[in-house]
């Protein structure tokens, strides 16, 4: 199994205006409820969201770097605001206008969609819409709309690596075997702190999408 990661150089240089201790403050994160917990699992039901996102070929790490910044431009400037201009009915026109600078939000997160392609999203802030979001400059990058879901979420601090990921992801694995939840999906990670906060203050979380089981009602 794969993990999501994100690229914590390019963090440092995205998230430069953050504070020392993290970007939680302030910073968005796409709507959810907690409808369930298994011990120290949060079962989350996540509203519907859109997400700008690029699919990246070749090495995990290329693809973090790569993906990255391709999203960064995007949200960082690298787009067309539309501007809608009302003209006699039954015809009307969209024109691009100025860029726009969109807020960051958190976690971003990346997933292997194929042999050797990796995709990397960026969440968007709520308040947008498929019509009112800026146009990426980039072909590579499109908007799409994600459904709502429900994940599984077991948070854990320090430096994050192939071997705490990997450890906190059998850990969540291993509670929901005998709770009424089942993963519907391969295991992820999701980050929230660019790699200038203190370890232990740091936020990341084993992730994995899941179903309630038929008949169950914990």
């Amino acid at each position: 199994m794969k993990p999501r990661l994100i690229a914590p150089a390019l963090m440092s240089v995205a998230l430069s205006a953050c504070s020392v201790v993290g970007i939680r403050a302030g910073t968005p994160e796409p709507k959810y409820q907690v409808i369930g917990t298994v011990g120290a699992v949060q079962i989350r039901r996540y509203a519907p969201r859109i997400a700008a996102e690029t699919t990246v070929h070749g090495s995990v790490y290329h693809a973090r770097n790569q993906g990255f910044r391709r999203l960064a431009g995007y949200i960082f400037g690298g787009n067309r605001t539309r501007a809608t201009i009302a003209m006699t009915a039954p015809v009307a026109q969209t024109a691009d206008a100025a860029s726009e600078k969109i807020a960051m939000t958190a976690p971003v997160d990346q997933s292997q969609s194929g042999p050797d392609a990796w995709t990397i999203r960026f969440y968007m802030p709520a308040g947008y819409t498929m019509e009112t979001l800026p146009v990426p400059n980039d072909p590579k990058v499109h908007l799409v709309t994600v459904p709502a879901e429900d994940y599984a979420a077991l948070r854990f601090s320090g430096v994050p690596n192939q071997t705490s990921v990997a450890r906190e992801q059998a850990r969540l694995l291993a509670a929901l075997k005998s709770s009424a939840w089942t993963p519907a999906g391969e295991p992820a990670a999701w980050f929230y702190d660019p790699p200038w906060t203190l370890p232990f203050l740091r936020r990341n979380e084993a992730v994995v999408k899941v179903t309630r089981a038929v008949g169950s009602s914990g």
